[in-house]
Order: structure tokens, then C-alpha cells, then sequence
């Protein structure tokens, strides 16, 4: 009898039971299935840059990593400085308008410290997950959630279920796992002062079941939290007097890219540098990992001065056909590829315009 529920083991899927109400009760909300990769991406970064600026920030960069990572040691040969690492970044939707853990974003980083060069993929949030051992009539973001429920009934905890879940689907093994929130990504706009883009057309859209309310108009500004937020959430017109126009996958992609590479820009600069306080402090206030406090060490010290150039993202798309995303096949095996090949010290143009070449179809 189908639940709706992941084909997890008897023991753990007897546990699950009535947890199908509660999820189906969220299927309601904007597609921001992308947004948070830019978040999270962002967060990363901050992090790996901070301390390259001002000496003083290491000490605050320690004090955010006390408060979220563990005291267990790290085996010099498994640091960040000398291996290679994979870790699982969930985006969770979670405001404190809209208090759910479901993962609108998914995605798995690959570093290599010899490269000093990362690789980012990232599933749709509404991904059927064909893998054995799994249902795949449950989609992709409502996992974790689960998860999170039978860990309070004494089950796994959730974060360990979704790293084997997805080290299985992409044939690598995941070391860590770090879970976000967008309420970080409106601090760490908010704590670099804004970000500036150019909405190319006027955006409406309002949905009092998510708290969303985007009105921006066209034209270069600079924009807080919440406009960033907007901005890149921003699918397609909804109760407004005025219809406006709708946005297509590539264009959010290119409004995604615009807002990182500005806030990349933003942390590069001595401006930046003075703020990265207030971004630590986002950055932690909404994020837990299972990272060791010296591995979150080794990691910045390994990759400060990492270029926004050697960070490489691959996307996997695939054919919509409600309510579940069926995975391209083609980019799925090119994204795995992709995250073999930096773990060997192999990203490269060559592998970077092969990922891109699968993922456009050519």
C-alpha cells in the first residue's frame, strides 16, 4: 500500500505513518526550487574569505564556528588542506514567517585543496528520486522533513539519512552536511549593506499563504534582504492589478548569478572586508553542520582566497510533468562526473564546458 512516505526499513517506515498529512499540506508555495544555492554558495564563500582580509576576523570566524561545529579531532591526513572533501548543503525554507524544513534546495560540493577549486550540483526541489530503496512517488524537498520526524521518534538522524540517501544517487561518498536557511540570506545581504542589480522588468507577485509580497520595478538599484530575496524568487505574476512578466528558467538563473557575483564583489572589497562581522554572525545564527570545529579551520585557511571563477556549478534539470521533475538522465551522469572528476584534481575548462554542453542540450 503506497503511504507517500520514502521505502524506508519496516522499523523506520512504521514510524513515518501520518506524516503524509503534514507534508501534503505545504505543496502550495512559490518555485524557488534554485534560489538558495545562491545563498548558500554565498555563505560558503564568506567564510572562506573572511579571514583573508583582517587578521581580527579569524577570531570571529571562531567564535561562529564553536557555536556550530564539534570538538571531535581531525586526522591530519582527513584535513581540508591535504583531502579532498564532499559535503551536502540542504536550503531550507524556513522564515520566521514561514517556519517548514523543507529542502528547496539541494546540492552536493566537491573541494580540492591541490586545485583550490570547488564543484556545486544541485537537484530541483521537486525531483522524483528514482533510486532503490527509496520512494519515488515523494519528492525530492520533503525528505528531510521526514527525517526529521523519525529522529524524534528515535530514528537516525536526519542529516546521516540524507547523506547516504544522496551519496547513493550520485556514487560518491559524503563526508559532511551543512543545512541553511533563508532567513541568512536576507542577514548576509542586509550585513554587506544591500547588493546591487539591474531588474530588468517590473515583478509583482503576491501569495499570503508564504508571506510573499515582491513588487520591484525596473531599472539599476540597490536592494536589501528582502528585495534580494524577491529578486531571485521571482517566477511569475500572482494577485497584482498590473500582470507582469513572467520569468523562464534561464532568466532566474542569470538574476542568480547577478546577485552572487555582487555579493562576491562586495566581500572582495575593504567595505566588504569591515562587514564580514556582521556576516559571520549570519552566517551562524542560521546554519548547523556536522563539520569539526578544526576541519571549519582548516577550510578556510585551505581556501580564502578562492576565485568566484574556480567555483563551478552544475545543474541538473529535466522534464516537468506535474507534480514531479524526471531527472535527465544525460546530466545526471555529467554531473556526477563533474564531482569525480575534482575530487581527482581534474576540473578544468575542458570539464567545465562538457558539464555545460550536457546541461544546454548541445
Amino acid at each position: 500500500m503506497s503511504t507517500g512516505q520514502p521505502n524506508l526499513p519496516p522499523r523506520a517506515r512504521s514510524n513515518a505513518a501520518g506524516q503524509k498529512k503534514k507534508a501534503s499540506s505545504k505543496k502550495k508555495r512559490s518555485p524557488i526550487a534554485t534560489l538558495a544555492r545562491w545563498f548558500l554558495i554565498v555563505c560558503i564563500l564568506v567564510i572562506l574569505g573572511g579571514a583573508a582580509y583582517v587578521g581580527s576576523l579569524y577570531l570571529k570566524a571562531e567564535d561562529t564556528i564553536l557555536s556550530t561545529g564539534n570538538n571531535n579531532p581531525v586526522p591530519p591526513e582527513k584535513s581540508a588542506s591535504v583531502k579532498p572533501l564532499t559535503m551536502l548543503i540542504l536550503g531550507t525554507d524556513y522564515r520566521p514567517e514561514h517556519q517548514t524544513y523543507l529542502t528547496d534546495v539541494v546540492m552536493v560540493a566537491a573541494m580540492n585543496p591541490e586545485t583550490n577549486t570547488a564543484t556545486l550540483v544541485s537537484l530541483p526541489r521537486d525531483t522524483s528520486l528514482q533510486l532503490k530503496g527509496y520512494r519515488s512517488d515523494r519528492k525530492l524537498n520533503s525528505f528531510y522533513t521526514t527525517f526529521r520526524n523519525l529522529e524524534k521518534q528515535g530514528e537516525a538522524p536526519a542529516e546521516e539519512r540524507m547523506k547516504d540517501m544522496l551519496g547513493q544517487y550520485f556514487d560518491i561518498p559524503i563526508d559532511y552536511v551543512t543545512v541553511l536557511d533563508f532567513q541568512g540570506f536576507r542577514d548576509v545581504v542586509d550585513a554587506l549593506g544591500g547588493v546591487d542589480v539591474n531588474v530588468q522588468y517590473n515583478m509583482c507577485h503576491r501569495d499570503s499563504q508564504d508571506g510573499t509580497h515582491i513588487n520591484l520595478k525596473a531599472g539599476p538599484q540597490s536592494l536589501d534582504g528582502k528585495e534580494a530575496l524577491d529578486y531571485v524568487r521571482y517566477r511569475k505574476s500572482m494577485n497584482c492589478e498590473v500582470k507582469t512578466k513572467e520569468s523562464n528558467d534561464f532568466d532566474r538563473n542569470a538574476r542568480q548569478s547577478e546577485v552572487l557575483h555582487s555579493l562576491i564583489d562586495q566581500m572582495k572589497s575593504f567595505g566588504g572586508a569591515v562587514k564580514a562581522y556582521k556576516v559571520l554572525d549570519a552566517v551562524g545564527g542560521n546554519m548547523t553542520t556536522d563539520l569539526e570545529n578544526d576541519q571549519m579551520k582548516n577550510i578556510i585557511k585551505t581556501y580564502y582566497d578562492i576565485n568566484k571563477k574556480d567555483v563551478r556549478f552544475v545543474p541538473i534539470t529535466g522534464q516537468w510533468r506535474s507534480p514531479f521533475v524526471y531527472i535527465n538522465g544525460d546530466e545526471l551522469q555529467a554531473a556526477k562526473q563533474a564531482l569525480q572528476d575534482e575530487l581527482a584534481g581534474k576540473h578544468s575548462k575542458a570539464s567545465e564546458e562538457a558539464a555545460e554542453n550536457s546541461a544546454s542540450g548541445s
